[in-house]
């Protein structure tokens, strides 16, 4: 699986390919339909398969206060389109000068000239260009022109309403887990570099690994039970604190995993962590005697959940 940068040539042994196009944020359902679609007819036309994505997302560019709303990484999105069959991800810096290329620019220079496409796949409600002037007609009028062939793929329903992203969100913000890894295919996943904190929780005998949220959409403050996944492919069971640890001060907006039967070093280690499960709201408890307790519990019902899916 390559990354490539979808401003410069392609590599000649992946020009020609058959590219699904779209920002891909979560790799749902629906996205997955499309880049489906793409691998399959790239398969079947002896072509290579790519997936081209947009980072930042094209929202962050132009509202940059909105608040986070990534549901995937870059890395973790390239992890999910290998899985997928795809042979590599290209990806489109959106910046300024992107924004102000028309549909037709981008399909000129990007797609035909720079990535020479045979064909394109998309979403068929996907748009593109400066103003939004593309769509699945300007892609499948360019391809006349250009000698590549355009494909919609239609919105993917999943409980009578079509999965999207926007769907996800709101689940997610609702603590409802189970109902967004119906939509993904898989739990809501938060990763990052392990950093060092105040060390709190080794006192009371809860060590964590501590995450910062970073540009990911914020779930449900809460206890979830979770699972860690290592670099190395070790996966970990436990429970996490996401949220302003309203016990302690100063407040600090984390993603805190205690790991159960672990006692290894995580600091500066890359740490994919599966929200698994919501199990309470944040709280405040009349002493460290009583959040201990109230631990105890947390980690035993996450134990419970957790072993019921193995």
């Amino acid at each position: 699986m390559q990354r490539l940068d979808g401003g410069a040539p392609i590599p000649p042994e992946l020009a020609g390919g058959i590219v699904a196009l779209g920002n891909f944020d979560g790799f749902h359902l629906g996205h997955q339909a499309v880049v489906g679609a793409a691998v399959a007819q790239a398969r079947a036309e002896g072509r290579p398969a790519l997936v081209a994505t947009f980072d930042p997302h094209p929202v962050r560019h132009f509202q940059p206060d909105t608040p986070p709303f990534r549901l995937t990484t870059l890395a973790q999105r390239e992890r999910l389109f290998a899985a997928a069959g795809a042979d590599a991800m290209v990806v489109f810096g959106f910046d300024g000068t992107l924004a102000q290329l028309s549909a037709e620019a981008f399909v000129a220079e990007r797609l035909v000239a720079g990535l020479r496409v045979s064909g394109v796949v998309t979403g068929e409600d996907f748009t593109f260009g400066r103003h939004k002037g593309g769509n699945i007609a300007v892609l499948r009028e360019a391809g006349l022109r250009h000698g590549f062939n355009a494909t919609a793929i239609g919105p993917v329903a999943l409980d009578g309403e079509p999965v999207s992203s926007s769907r996800i969100r709101a689940h997610l913000r609702l603590g409802e887990m189970r109902a967004a890894a119906r939509l993904l295919t898989r739990p809501f996943a938060i990763e990052g570099v392990v950093q060092h904190g105040d060390k709190v929780g080794r006192t009371i005998g809860y060590p964590t690994a501590n995450l910062d949220m970073a540009q990911y959409l914020r779930p449900a403050y809460g206890i979830y039970a979770v699972r860690g996944r290592l670099a190395g492919g070790r996966v970990l069971d436990g429970a996490a604190n996401l949220g302003i640890r309203p016990q302690f001060t100063p407040l600090k907006e984390l993603l805190e995993p205690h790991f159960f039967d672990f006692d290894g070093d995580l600091y500066g280690q890359v740490l994919e962590v599966d929200l698994v499960e919501y199990i309470r709201p944040e709280a405040m408890f009349d002493g460290l005697p009583a959040l201990i307790a109230q631990m105890d519990a947390d980690c035993a019902r996450a134990r419970d959940i957790l072993s019921a899916e193995r």
